[in-house]
């Protein structure tokens, strides 16, 4: 698994931690997808799990390191939602605490990583209370998460919490630039700020076929807005990813309000600029807004309420942007 350089900042005193035997037995760690949480999660319980550390590094050699690296050490769990699934159930923590309560098959440390701890269930989380507060010796939980909030205040409350904070700006561009050296500035910070600055997650949007795909969405939105037939721009949206070509589009948008402002260097899109004065030009700023909050409160209904429409939800804002950018040109 890859490492990446802003991982030190929090990877170093929670093994040094461990070393001063002040480590704690459960640790949430809290970082925005793409930042490279799954390789911290790694590291560390390479380091638990290994027989001879060298210093704040897992030796490599011993037979735990060789087991992890070839993903099949019998004390490391990974607990994650079934094939098919998207929440952890109470019977799989059941069938871990069973596990967990026989001894160690490497005569080493347990260790259960929780990628994904939102996918715990109500019952799932309860169920697992008590072994993550009095767990058996030598036995670590490593639990990921994205929304801390939402997960029992009952489980916060048994794990230490580490928030894995983006690297700054120079940093993220420059690990970009080191890796894609081909990409020009303008879309390496696009491509950082529409990711939240989690740098790992703009090298994902910058691959080929994900930004080829933005690229031509901002296109049939400019043929779109230039026609004011925003109803050809449904073939765009209506497919896999609709999501994320929303959230795209609101981020255009907001854009469009910052540019009207004189901030275009605050802008997201700075490899669209061109698309954002199109936009800013074309409406006013209460227009705008009005417009976003639309689509907001579209892009919440197909992203939290089932058996919706999409096709046809998507038809009638179209339908109503189109109608407010023909009522503005008269």
């Amino acid at each position: 698994m890859n490492w990446y350089p802003w991982l030190n900042k929090i990877y170093r005193p929670i093994i040094n931690a461990y070393q001063q035997g002040k480590g704690h037995h459960a640790l949430l760690i809290h970082a925005l997808d793409g930042n490279g949480a799954d390789a911290l999660c790694y590291a560390i319980s390479r380091w638990l799990m290994c027989q001879s550390p060298d210093g704040l590094k897992s030796c490599g050699h011993c037979h735990s390191c060789r087991l992890m690296l070839a993903g099949t050490h019998p004390d490391h769990t990974v607990l994650s939602p079934e094939k098919g699934k998207t929440s952890i159930s109470v019977d799989a923590v059941r069938k871990l605490i069973e596990k967990l309560s026989s001894h160690s098959q490497q005569g080493g440390a347990k260790v259960v990583w929780i990628p994904n701890t939102e996918a715990l269930t109500d019952a799932a989380a309860n169920a697992l209370l008590k072994t993550l507060e009095e767990p058996a010796q030598s036995t670590f939980f490593i639990l990921q998460c994205q929304r801390p909030e939402t997960l029992l205040a009952t489980l916060r409350s048994r794990c230490f919490y580490h928030y894995l904070a983006v690297p700054d700006s120079d940093s993220a561009w420059f690990w970009l630039h080191k890796n894609f050296p081909q990409v020009p500035y303008s879309d390496a910070v696009t491509a950082l700020r529409l990711s939240q600055g989690a740098p790992v997650a703009a090298a994902k949007l910058l691959e080929t076929t994900h930004w080829q795909q933005r690229q031509q969405f901002c296109h049939a939105l400019s043929a779109a807005l230039q026609q004011q037939d925003m109803l050809s721009l449904l073939p765009a949206l209506n497919q896999e990813g609709m999501i994320t070509r929303l959230y795209w589009l609101m981020g255009l948008l907001t854009d469009a309000m910052k540019y009207q402002q004189g901030a275009a260097e605050f802008c997201s899109n700075q490899d669209q600029l061109p698309l954002i004065a199109q936009l800013a030009n074309i409406q006013a700023p209460s227009q705008l807004l009005a417009a976003f909050d639309k689509w907001q409160n579209c892009h919440h209904q197909l992203l939290t309420v089932t058996s919706l429409n999409q096709e046809l939800i998507l038809t009638n804002q179209l339908l109503d942007w189109e109608k407010s950018l023909v009522m503005t040109s008269k």
